[in-house]
């Protein structure tokens, strides 16, 4: 089974910074892109950023110049960096099987808050 997991949300503090984690299990891994993305309260799902197999990086226009994705194959790990967050980011932030245009919103697992709050 496809297992994703996901950590490092938190509150922090506007223009605060986050890292967050998602660990991968059931698929090899070197085979996907894989994505990140959020639902704020009373929101839809978004897009967030993705990464592809050849380690290639997409971003949403509202997080681009602030987040930075990237991976490590030997540890089956995506990472998210997130800098200059705003209360707007505010979100369950998920990780997903999948690239840009073909990632797979079922395979997420349970996500990690992340709220942004002075």
């Amino acid at each position: 089974d496809v297992q994703l997991q996901a950590s490092g949300g938190g509150l922090v503090q506007p223009g605060g910074s986050l890292r967050l984690s998602c660990v991968a299990s059931g698929f090899i891994f070197t085979n996907y892109g894989m994505s990140w993305l959020r639902q704020a309260p009373g929101k839809g799902i978004e897009w967030v950023s993705s990464i592809n197999m050849a380690d290639e990086p997409s971003y949403e226009v509202f997080v681009k110049g602030r987040f930075s994705i990237s991976r490590d194959v030997a540890k089956n790990t995506v990472y998210l960096q997130m800098n200059s967050l705003t209360p707007e980011d505010t979100a369950i932030y998920y990780c997903v099987r999948g690239g840009r245009f073909s990632w797979d919103a079922a395979t997420r697992g349970q996500g990690t808050q992340v709220t942004i709050s002075s």
